[in-house]
C-alpha cells in the first residue's frame, strides 16, 4: 500500500475510533473489527474479507506512531490544498499530473544509486563525489516483555552503551562556532585524477582523505571524529505478535557513522515471559481449563479467560478429560492479518475428599453404572477368550 492509498481511506473511520485515539484504543477497536469480519466467521458475506484488509490496513498505519504522523500530516496537506488535493498524488509521485508538490531529482537518482550519490558522471558533466564516510557498527540489545505486551506490541525504554554523534559539535567534528574549510588540493571534490598514459581514474583525496573539506580546529570532546561514546536512552516500539527469541532489526539505531557515514542498526532480542496459565503454539494460544465431573457428565457453560476479557465457552454433556475445545480469534496475532484461536483442553478433576453424602451418591452411581472403559484391556489379559 502506498502513501498515494492514504488521501483515498479514512482509517479513522474505517476502525471507528476518533483522530485523538490512543494506540491502546486503536488495537482494540482492530481487534473488534478483525473478529467481527473475518471470513472465517461470515463464510455468506462475501465482503466481509473486504472489510477484514481495510480494518488490518488501518491498523497497520494508525498502531504505528510514525506512519501515523505521516498519514495525518498527508491528509491535512491535501485537505489545505498544499499537494493539490485528492488528485495531488499519482502513481505514487507528489505533484504529479495537477498537483503542487514537487519531487527532488537527486533523490530520484539517489534511490537508484545509492544515498548521496547522483549518476555516474552526474548531469552536465558533475562529477560524483566520494568522501571517507564509514558506517558505523551494528549493537545488539535484549529486552523481556509480558506474555500480553508480547502479543499485543509495546514500547519499550532500551539503554545502550557504543558510540554516538558527538553532544558539542553536532558530528561535525569541528569546534563549535568553527567550520571545516574546503580542501585545497581536491576543490572540495574529495576526489584526484590520476592519470596512466591513454587511461585516467579517479582516487579517495590523499590530503583530505576523501572528505572534500579539512577540518582546522577539531572539537575538543571528540577530537574531530563526530562521535563519542556514551550511553543513549532509546523508545523502541515491539510489534505485536512479536515470539520469544525472535530478534528484532531497528534501523539507523546502532552506533553512528564517521564522517558524515550512516548509523549501524540495532538488533533487539525479545524474551517473553511464561503466562500463569496460557502458553503459545504459533499463531495458537493453549490452556487447560479444570472441569468437575458434574460438568464433564451433564454438560454446561463456563466462563474462560482470554486476553481480551472472558468468554462463555459450553461443555458437552458426556465430556471427557482431554478433549481440546476451540475459541476463535482470541489466539495470537497473525503476520497476514486476524488472529488464531485459543485452544482449550478440559481436564476433569477429582475432589480429593467427598462429605458422606457425596460418598453414598457416588457407591450408588457405581452401583448403576453397567460401563466398563477397561474392555479392551480385559481382552488382552484373558486373550480374548470369554
Amino acid at each position: 500500500m502506498s502513501q498515494a492509498d492514504w488521501l483515498e481511506k479514512d482509517f479513522y473511520k474505517v476502525l471507528g475510533v476518533s483522530k485523538t485515539a490512543s494506540i491502546d484504543e486503536i488495537k482494540k477497536a482492530y481487534r473488534k473489527a478483525a473478529r467481527t469480519n473475518h471470513p472465517d466467521a461470515n463464510p455468506d458475506d462475501p465482503k466481509a474479507e473486504e472489510r477484514f484488509k481495510a480494518a488490518s490496513e488501518a491498523n497497520e498505519v494508525l498502531s504505528d506512531p510514525k506512519k501515523r504522523q505521516e498519514y495525518d500530516h498527508i491528509r491535512e496537506l491535501a485537505a489545505s490544498g498544499g499537494i493539490g488535493g485528492l488528485g495531488g498524488m499519482r502513481g505514487g509521485f507528489p505533484g504529479g499530473a495537477g498537483g503542487q508538490a514537487n519531487f527532488d531529482l537527486n533523490d530520484l537518482l539517489g534511490s537508484i544509486f545509492g544515498d548521496g550519490a547522483s549518476a555516474p558522471g552526474g548531469f552536465g558533466g558533475a562529477r560524483r563525489t566520494q568522501t571517507a564516510a564509514r558506517k558505523g557498527e551494528d549493537r545488539r540489545a535484549e529486552v523481556t516483555l509480558s506474555f500480553e505486551d508480547a502479543l499485543a506490541g509495546a514500547e519499550v525504554t532500551l539503554r545502550v552503551m557504543g558510540t554516538a554523534v558527538c553532544q558539542v559539535c553536532k558530528g561535525t567534528g569541528s569546534k563549535p562556532g568553527t567550520r571545516p574549510v574546503q580542501c585545497p588540493r581536491c576543490n572540495g571534490s574529495g576526489m584526484q585524477d590520476q592519470n596512466q598514459g591513454m587511461f585516467s581514474f579517479s582516487q579517495p583525496c590523499s590530503n583530505c582523505g576523501g572528505r572534500g573539506e579539512l577540518i582546522t580546529d577539531p572539537c575538543t570532546n571528540c577530537h574531530a571524529s563526530g562521535v563519542e561514546e556514551r550511553a543513549r536512552t532509546l523508545r523502541v516500539r515491539v510489534p505485536a505478535g512479536v515470539s520469544d527469541g525472535q530478534t528484532i532489526r531497528l534501523k539507523g539505531k546502532g552506533e553512528a557513522g564517521r564522517g558524515g557515514g550512516k548509523a549501524g542498526d540495532l538488533y533487539v532480542k525479545v524474551h517473553v515471559a511464561d503466562h500463569p496459565v496460557m502458553r503459545r503454539k504459533g499463531d495458537h494460544l493453549t490452556m487447560t481449563l479444570p472441569v468437575t465431573f458434574a460438568e464433564a457428565a451433564l454438560g454446561g457453560k463456563v466462563t474462560v479467560p482470554t486476553l481480551d476479557g472472558p468468554v462463555t465457552l459450553k461443555i458437552p454433556a458426556g465430556t471427557e478429560s482431554g478433549r481440546t475445545m476451540r475459541v476463535r480469534g482470541r489466539g495470537a496475532p497473525r503476520d497476514s492479518g486476524g488472529f488464531g484461536d485459543l485452544l482449550v483442553t478440559v481436564q476433569v478433576t477429582v475432589p480429593p475428599k467427598l462429605t458422606k453424602t457425596q460418598k453414598k451418591l457416588v457407591e450408588e452411581f457405581a452401583a448403576m453404572d453397567d460401563s466398563n472403559p477397561r474392555a479392551h484391556l480385559d481382552e488382552m489379559l484373558t486373550g480374548g477368550s470369554s
